[in-house]
């Protein structure tokens, strides 16, 4: 027979057991992720971590920066191999100076927040996203795919997080499903079908308009490189770019498809966007450039300026008072044939 007293300390455990049943119903699972959110970096975000102290207490050494690759080329009109090499050879650099590590991915997938598995559903596991990453090195190809909510949160990455970004030559490369674009680098290139490409082919004589940027000091004022055809920015605003190198024009034949009047060919500037730093050149369209040591140190300096490691106050200013128009004498007909041995320029 239960006594009043033991009836009572039944039903009070009974009540204190089905209280922690249903509590522990409600619960999250240990362990499981918070909803995510779209366009919402989990509060972890920007955290990279660092080596562990040594065991006589040295302090911690700072991780190297986080700096994405993007070179996603399913659009483009002809592939550039030598792109695979040209982020090889920046991944090296990054990794032999310790400074930053280039983690290359060659889809646009990873241009999110909250980057999902290829079932567009699963939160992809673990690796780079724009929430913990510190810079974009930028070598797509022509209208990259992004949807409406990677668009947003690439352009908060860079402009309201400050995510560096640095655009090599294929990057200048019309962009028509995403207008930002233009904004974010600086210039518009392909507007109403102008042809993109270097109008001469073949080399170029390069002016240093800032022989004391740490992105071309180490580069003599003016020089003349055979492989150094470079992509036409078609409308910018000098007022807008601090540009660091530009084409020399003045002794080479009139070209219809050169499309301005003043001589005026940026081939490297930078900007801000917002507080991203942003760094565009046009220098590296072919794949000898990439075993110039010059080239490499212009663009490593780029890098380490976009994820603020080096200091840099930019400075716009106006076309060089030298500048002149191609006043050349007439072009030679051009030779039968296509490609880039023959009159026509290869596509891109």
């Amino acid at each position: 027979m239960i006594t009043n007293t033991m009836r009572t300390g039944l039903m009070a455990a009974a009540v204190l057991f089905g209280t922690c049943v249903f509590a522990q119903a409600q619960a999250p699972a240990r362990g499981a992720a918070p909803a995510i959110q779209p366009g919402v970096c989990p509060p972890v975000a920007q955290g990279r971590g660092g080596r562990g102290a040594a065991a006589d207490g040295t302090p911690a050494r700072p991780a190297p920066k986080r700096v994405l690759a993007w070179a996603d080329s399913r659009n483009g009109k002809a592939q550039h191999e030598y792109v695979s090499y040209a982020l090889a050879q920046l991944q090296k650099m990054g990794h032999d100076s310790g400074a930053y590590n280039v983690i290359i991915r060659t889809d646009s997938d990873i241009i999110s927040d909250n980057p999902m598995m290829t079932d567009g559903k699963t939160p992809a596991s673990g690796g780079p996203s724009l929430c913990n990453i510190d810079a974009i090195i930028f070598a797509g190809h022509r209208n990259v795919p992004l949807d409406d909510q990677q668009k947003k949160d690439l352009i908060a990455a860079i402009h309201d997080r400050g995510v560096g970004f640095v655009t090599l030559f294929i990057g200048m490369l019309p962009n028509d499903n995403f207008p930002e674009m233009a904004n974010i680098q600086g210039s518009v290139t392909g507007l109403n079908n102008v042809d993109v490409h270097d109008p001469w082919g073949g080399g170029s004589t390069v002016m240093n308009e800032e022989p004391d940027s740490p992105f071309t000091k180490h580069l003599p004022k003016v020089w003349t490189d055979k492989n150094a055809a470079v992509y036409q920015p078609e409308l910018f605003d000098r007022k807008n770019i601090d540009v660091l190198l530009s084409k020399d024009v003045s002794k080479l034949s009139p070209n219809a498809k050169y499309t301005r009047t003043d001589g005026d060919y940026p081939a490297a500037w930078v900007k801000m966007y917002g507080k991203g730093r942003v760094f565009v050149s046009s220098l590296g369209n072919s794949e000898p450039m990439w075993d110039d040591p010059n080239l490499l140190k212009m663009y490593d300096q780029a890098i380490k300026w976009s994820l603020g490691e080096v200091n840099y106050e930019i400075k716009p200013h106006a076309l060089r008072a030298d500048a002149k128009p191609p006043s050349g004498p007439p072009a030679p007909a051009a030779a039968a044939g296509g490609g880039r041995r023959g009159g026509a320029v290869a596509p891109n």
